[in-house]
């Protein structure tokens, strides 16, 4: 099994912690982003392809061609073209099943292992108020509906955590528009499509912690609940 990590941005809205450094590779709790997903991976993944852009010489330095025995694979994003754009860089390399998920996103374990069991999922968190994400509606047995980009603000509502478990079907589809007026490529759109036309349930798996890291403050509050999700 093979991991994608999208980590490719620089996080502008982290100011002068990014200048010197893609976001990715912050360091929280005593670890940068990446390893923190690296050392959660299950024990089947046996490659982590790392899509780079910004300062992506940084990562490559860092950590080079293998990490505790598992091999280590760039691509670089010239254009940051959405989700889906990135994957679609990586398609020569894939196999046949894999992960994504991304770069500068604190997940669990457990999380990686239950989205793991399906054929293809998405990992989703149950938010509140407002909020820019991609809200992910699901009906019986979790099968996914819809997912719809932009700013939503409900009281309670599940977004999608941009975690995925999918296989090389998924290039059967041509990726697909964020939303009808956006020039990136969404990858939960395109799996919604390509779910349609191969007969494939895309089914949400409910989160039991995601931390996204958006902002300086971010930061100090990952190193609180880190103890909480590993």
């Amino acid at each position: 099994m093979q991991a994608v990590i999208l980590a490719a941005g620089r996080g502008t809205r982290m100011g002068a912690l990014t200048e010197k450094m893609p976001k990715p590779m912050l360091v929280v709790a005593g670890k940068t982003l990446l390893e923190h997903k690296f050392d959660i991976l299950p024990n089947d993944v046996d490659e982590i392809i790392l899509v780079v852009g910004y300062k992506g010489e940084v990562i490559q330095n860092k950590f080079g061609t293998h990490y505790q025995g598992k091999k280590l694979s760039y691509v670089v994003q010239h254009s940051l073209d959405g989700t889906a754009g990135a994957l679609w860089r990586v398609r020569p390399l894939l196999k046949n099943r894999f992960l994504v998920m991304m770069g500068d996103d604190i997940y669990s374990k457990i999380d990686i292992e239950n989205c793991c069991k399906e054929e293809w999922a998405l990992l989703v968190d149950r938010v509140h108020g407002k909020r820019s994400s991609g809200l992910v509606e699901f009906g019986v047995g979790n099968v996914i509906t819809s997912v719809v980009e932009g700013e939503h603000d409900a009281e309670d509502w599940w977004s999608g955590t941009n975690m995925f478990v999918l296989d090389t079907r998924i290039f059967s589809c041509d990726p697909v528009p964020k939303s009808p007026d956006s020039d990136e490529f969404g990858l939960p759109q395109t799996v919604l499509a390509a779910s349609r036309a191969q007969g494939t349930p895309f089914i949400a798996v409910k989160a039991s912690s995601w931390i996204q890291i958006t902002s300086p403050e971010d930061i100090t509050l990952a190193e609180e609940l880190l103890g909480k999700i590993i």
